[in-house]
């Protein structure tokens, strides 16, 4: 494993070969960046946001628990960002840590090419646990300027965001002297033009490079807690997550996972899989929910687009596997043997060649996870924005995205 400083993080983090028909950014609100911000009740001390002095109360009802409970709250209103391009499309991310008895809310606005500021939409609720709230995104929002679909506010047909500001809501339970502490809060804003194919890039600097990260496969947890999204078989962006945060040496104390049955293999994955399940999707693969809970093992993570493979060869270069998003026909993929509507894997190199090797989740044992896949056929699966079905109808795609997890 290679150690990763801050200048290598900057380094990686630089394109190599942006796409010039699309555009992405991700901005982040951390440390002392927060002073920029508008505080309400909540002041910046050990680890980052923390509730000093409430404005005010609420009581908040969670019917899958059965409980109503009154929780002392404060905000933190980020400055306006200008990302620099009009976006169609944003996805929040935060590190935070939630103990018994708290959790947040996330929300986004904007201002609209056209100059209205949009309404503040809901990404998420959050908490590490369980036992207070259930961790949740919110449906059925949606207006003339857009709608929130699980985890990403997208515009709706002619409107693009010129700017945006982020809010988060920090809970208590009233009369608790325990905090949430939300460390960082960024955004991913991108505008990523329709397209089916991509043109494939050229093997760079991380050819014949392979990191060392440890290989789970979600189908060996089939039918186990099919509580938590439908059981293993469904588990891919967890059990992805999960293999990175152990690439960094975090993962769930054996306390932590005392409710698992011992005889279960790779436990650790069960545990993620409970901890990002979003109860009104009804699944784990919110994908700020994944990076979410990286963060609540000590890590740190968001989500954001990468342009290319060349992009994601820094990362690798400097010893950072990442997570990415794909959808594909079995005939689309040499080597899967399954196709997907949405499916989540680990790269963690390249061949001397320059294809891809991936950790894929969706494996029936731990030593089937390592796959090496065609460089130009796995570009293409993850970076194209529209696909077509078996049937020929015409669906989304995933544009580039991943999650980025680091110490």
């Amino acid at each position: 494993m290679v150690m990763l400083t801050a200048g290598a993080a900057q380094a990686a983090a630089e394109p190599q070969h942006a796409r010039n028909d699309e555009s992405i950014d991700y901005h982040e609100w951390s440390s002392s960046s927060f002073f920029a911000g508008k505080f309400d009740g909540l002041g910046f001390g050990y680890g980052g946001l923390r509730i000093t002095h409430p404005i005010g109360s609420v009581a908040h009802t969670e019917p899958g628990l059965g409980t109503t409970r009154t929780y002392d709250y404060g905000t933190w209103t980020s400055p306006k960002y200008r990302q620099g391009f009009d976006a169609t499309q944003l996805i929040a991310s935060w590190n935070a840590r939630t103990p018994a008895k708290t959790w947040l809310e996330v929300q986004a606005r904007g201002r609209t090419s056209a100059g209205a500021e949009t309404t503040w939409y809901t990404m998420g609720r959050w908490a590490s646990g369980d036992a207070d709230i259930h961790r949740t995104s919110v449906d059925g929002q949606s207006d003339d300027n857009a709608s929130v679909d699980v985890d990403t506010l997208a515009t709706k047909a002619g409107v693009t965001l010129r700017s945006y500001q982020l809010r988060v809501t920090l809970y208590r339970e009233q009369g608790s002297p325990t905090t949430p502490t939300l460390s960082s809060l960024g955004a991913m804003t991108s505008n990523v033009p329709d397209r089916f194919d991509v043109q494939t890039t050229k093997p760079g600097r991380a050819r014949g490079i392979e990191l060392k990260v440890p290989p789970f496969a979600q189908n060996i947890h089939k039918g186990q807690f099919p509580q938590y999204g439908g059981g293993g078989e469904a588990w891919c962006s967890p059990t992805s997550t999960e293999m990175v945060a152990e690439y960094w040496h975090r993962k769930p104390t054996a306390q932590q996972m005392d409710w698992i049955p011992a005889d279960y293999q790779d436990r650790s994955v069960v545990y993620a899989a409970r901890g990002t399940y979003d109860y009104a999707y009804d699944g784990t693969g919110n994908w700020p929910f994944n990076t979410a809970y990286a963060a609540s093992l000590g890590l740190r993570g968001h989500i954001t687009r990468l342009h290319d493979l060349n992009e994601l060869e820094g990362y690798i270069a400097h010893g950072i596997p990442v997570i990415t998003s794909q959808s594909f026909l079995a005939s689309e993929l040499d080597g899967a043997g399954y196709g997907t509507a949405g499916h989540l894997m680990v790269v963690v190199g390249f061949t001397q060649a320059g294809d891809v090797i991936a950790n894929d989740p969706a494996s029936s044992s731990d030593g089937r996870v390592r796959t090496v896949y065609k460089r130009d056929q796995f570009e293409k699966i993850w970076q194209r924005t529209k696909r077509h079905t078996e049937s020929g109808a015409v669906a989304s795609g995933p544009g580039g995205v991943v999650y980025l997890i680091t110490p």
